[in-house]
């Protein structure tokens, strides 16, 4: 394909503005590992198949993220991990032409493909060439999952898959709304002799001989309380009898029914025996 013939169909799929609740995209920012000091690209990125990673230096993306460079084998891959079947998708991202290409050599191309979506691939193109980083921020594109943890991969062709100049892709990111799982119907297709049709059937009956509204019916499926009635009962004489227990005393009385024991402890100590007499150190 021409460059032209890619700029022409460079427009993504309109964004899906529906799309609010957050998607899964491993190492979108392209931050682990980190290139190490003093090296602009490095090979491999984490959670991602193929590309390596570009410097946050030589990116210059206007976030300070790293990038990911489509020039190694051109191409790099990732699943949309907690995405399932049938939700719509918004993934957007941002894409740069590099700093190596001289200004008016246009745009570079590359495409977008989700594994199993209609209409693939999706060819794009970067911002034209400017002898430095010339990033256009939040590409979006929309569509519908045709599996569980869709796959997706940027590619370059041949001609722009070069280690040291590569069109780079940052900040990858995804929402998504989530497909709605209609209810299963037992009975459906080969299921109506399926013990769950049966018993669905049968609550059905059940439900049309005893309806909600027969107060009659009612009782005689959950009885008629009787035997939490009488328990009730029995909790409430319990507490009426606990509060009718006396616990006011005279408190002579009380001391009185205390010394039993200490009695029983000093009645064998004869007065010579303790300098102070046992009928002096208590009530008792």
């Amino acid at each position: 394909m021409t460059l032209s013939a890619a700029m022409a169909l460079a427009a993504p799929a309109p964004a899906g503005a529906e799309d609010t609740e957050p998607a899964v995209v491993v190492n979108g920012t392209f931050s682990s590992p980190l290139v190490p000091s003093g090296q602009t690209f490095q090979a491999g990125i984490d959670g991602w198949t193929g590309g390596g990673r570009v410097s946050a230096a030589r990116a210059a993306h206007p976030q300070g993220h790293q990038a990911a460079g489509l020039g190694w084998n051109g191409s790099i891959s990732t699943q949309l991990r907690g995405v399932r079947a049938g939700a719509t998708v918004t993934l957007s991202w941002d894409d740069n032409p590099d700093n190596c290409t001289a200004q008016g050599s246009g745009k570079r191309p590359y495409s977008l493909t989700v594994a199993g979506a209609a209409g693939q691939p999706l060819y794009l193109a970067t911002n034209d060439a400017i002898g430095k980083a010339n990033w256009f921020l939040g590409r979006t594109y929309s569509f519908t999952a045709p599996a569980d943890a869709p796959q997706i991969t940027f590619a370059v062709a041949a001609a722009q898959n070069i280690s040291n100049c590569p069109v780079q892709i940052a900040n990858v990111a995804a929402k998504q709304t989530v497909a709605q799982l209609a209810p299963s119907d037992p009975c459906a297709g080969g299921g109506a002799s399926s013990p769950a049709c049966k018993d669905v059937a049968d609550n059905k009956d059940q439900i049309a001989k005893c309806p909600p509204t027969d107060r009659d019916c009612l009782a005689g499926v959950a009885g008629d309380g009787k035997a939490e009635k009488d328990g009730i009962a029995k909790e409430t004489q319990a507490v009426d009898d606990f509060g009718k227990v006396p616990r006011d005393q005279d408190p002579n009385k009380a001391a009185s029914d205390l010394c039993a024991l200490p009695n029983a402890l000093t009645a064998g100590v004869k007065p010579g025996d303790a300098v102070v007499p046992p009928s002096d150190w208590w009530f008792c």
